[in-house]
């Protein structure tokens, strides 16, 4: 074998066992959304009211005008429910959403109100939350979701709901309209 084949697999290793001690520390390998377990929805349900449904709706609706951005040129909570966008996320975009704040994950042109939980709610109790709320989600944005979950970004699927565009939270005014691009 040569010397550049030897280096370069050591350095994959390197990467790789990083990348995997990253997951692990971070609770993303070993918690996952288990919506099948009606004790950690519940608990997920009770963690929601406490601290999700202020902004996005005791029934996860979200707030009035949520695809109008706001005088802060920020847009309002988002439902959570099957006529939002947040079941285009995989659960660990969702988790990270949750965990560090939306302003982490939102382009800074347009910004999040969404602070972070990171120490408020620990990792069981952050995958509680999105339990609650794939819990409410029916069986076809469930399997929708799934394609989030399996390529662990976005949605794939390029027509749901007679839609052909990619999905965004943005329908009136796009960033891309608003020249945010």
């Amino acid at each position: 074998m040569s010397r550049n084949f030897i280096l370069l697999s050591i350095t994959y290793l390197v990467l790789a066992g990083g990348a995997i001690g990253y997951l692990l520390l971070s609770g993303k390998i070993l918690e996952s959304s288990k919506i099948d377990d009606p004790a950690r929805v519940a608990m997920g349900g009770e963690l929601y009211q406490a601290n999700c449904a202020s902004c996005h709706g005791v029934n996860l609706e979200g707030q009035p005008n949520w695809r109008e951005t706001k005088a802060d040129d920020k847009y309002p909570a988002s439902p959570l429910n099957e006529n939002g966008r947040s079941w285009i996320h995989s659960g660990f975009q969702m988790f990270d959403i949750i965990k560090v704040g939306g302003a982490s994950v939102a382009p800074r042109s347009i910004g999040s109100d969404m602070p972070a939980y990171e120490n408020k709610l620990d990792n069981k109790q952050i995958w509680a939350v999105i339990d609650y709320i794939k819990s409410r989600w029916p069986a076809k944005i469930l399997k929708i979701n799934e394609s989030a979950n399996l390529f662990g970004g976005f949605c794939v699927s390029g027509s749901v709901f007679g839609q052909t565009k990619k999905y965004s939270p943005v329908s009136k005014k796009s960033i891309k309209e608003r020249g945010k691009i």
